[in-house]
């Protein structure tokens, strides 16, 4: 019985050891994948890349100094208006009482102003014929005087009034789009709240944020390259504004971009890569600034939520790298890590690549 079981185990045994040197042999004898790899990963490639957001260079959030109830509102998100042309209209019975009791005043005043005036004219006509003194002569010039600054001050009283009026009728202070109204007919407005936001027809810029590493390279007038990424479309631009100050930005540093061309199919709110040259700094100070690579989109691997890459081993086989994506830009997605800048990796292949593949570099 015991001997029966010793053969068999060897049996079994022999069959594996066969199996096993058969499989060896089959994968050995796989023909090698040839595959396409660049030379090294690229550091950097002498750019900088930041996020940002597209928006109108004019646009502004248009509110009213006075209290009162909005009588109408003239127009419709989406509408486009022009410069001059009323938005929305407020109460204003209680400015038209004022600019009744103003006008009133006014009429008093010049009532006033032109009997003094007479009077004035008359003592100068007697005082010429030694007929009134002096005295009745500075008398008589105090009182039109009087008479005419209390005319002055009733006429500056209405333009204090009539441009308490431009409150109550918002008028669109540039040629745009409505983008949103905030009140409707029957609210009440008060000082400082936002009635109509209005965004300009103008060209459209960029705003973006760059960290404090990056911010000395970039210039005002710095030409640029900037992705839409929802359009897929990539268009040009010009620095116009950069901040000297991230202390109310969270530590990142305000830029300004301005867009070359007006393309209308670029929205106010959309979100861009903007890709800021420095041709200018030395290979060694790129080194330095970070350890960041850039590759090709299409040589990334995707399995439900992991990203990788396949690199070489020994020259003859494929090794699956996870990494860790940034930002993507004109087809080059950033390695933040698992890829350093001196390895090789796999651009593409003739076949289905896996983990352990031979392959055969062209």
């Amino acid at each position: 019985m015991n001997i029966n079981k010793i053969t068999i185990l060897s049996l079994v045994t022999l069959v594996l050891f066969s199996c096993g040197k058969e499989a060896k042999e089959v994968t050995n004898n796989e023909p090698a994948i040839k595959v396409v790899v660049n030379g090294l990963a690229t550091n950097n490639s002498e750019f900088i890349t930041a996020s940002g957001k597209t928006e109108a260079e004019s646009s502004a959030n248009l509110s009213t100094r006075m209290m009162g109830y909005v009588t109408k509102v003239h127009v419709k998100t989406g509408q486009k208006v022009g410069a001059g042309q009323l938005l929305v209209s407020i109460n204003s019975s209680d400015l038209e009482a004022k600019k009744a009791q103003v006008d009133a005043s006014i009429l008093q005043a010049t009532a006033a102003y032109n009997n003094a005036k007479k009077d004035y004219d008359r003592f100068v006509n007697l005082f010429a014929q030694q007929s009134a003194s002096q005295k009745e002569l500075d008398d008589m010039t105090s009182r039109v005087e009087m008479a005419k600054a209390g005319l002055a001050g009733a006429k500056q009283m209405r333009n204090e009034v009539m441009a308490q009026f431009s409150y109550s009728n918002i008028t669109a202070p540039f040629s745009g789009e409505v983008t949103n109204t905030f009140i409707k007919e029957g609210d009440m407005a008060n000082p400082g709240m936002p009635l109509v936001s209005l965004e300009g027809a103008s060209r459209m810029q960029v705003t973006a944020m760059v960290s404090e590493s990056d911010i000395t390279k970039i210039t005002n007038g710095m030409p640029v390259k900037i992705m839409v990424k929802s359009l897929n479309k990539e268009v040009s631009g010009k620095v116009s504004e950069v901040s000297g100050s991230a202390k109310n930005t969270g530590g990142q540093y305000l830029v300004k971009v301005t867009l070359n061309s007006n393309d209308k199919s670029i929205l106010s709110g959309m979100f861009v890569n903007v890709q800021f040259p420095i041709s200018n700094t030395t290979k060694s100070e790129i080194t330095v600034k970070s350890d960041k690579v850039m590759v090709p989109e299409s040589a990334l691997v995707k399995q439900g939520q992991l990203t990788g890459i396949y690199t070489i081993a020994n020259g003859k086989t494929a090794i699956l790298r996870w990494v860790r994506t940034g930002k993507t830009y004109d087809n080059q997605v950033e390695v933040l890590s698992g890829l350093s800048a001196n390895e090789q990796y796999i651009v593409s292949s003739e076949g289905k690549l896996y983990n352990g593949a031979k392959v055969s570099i062209n």
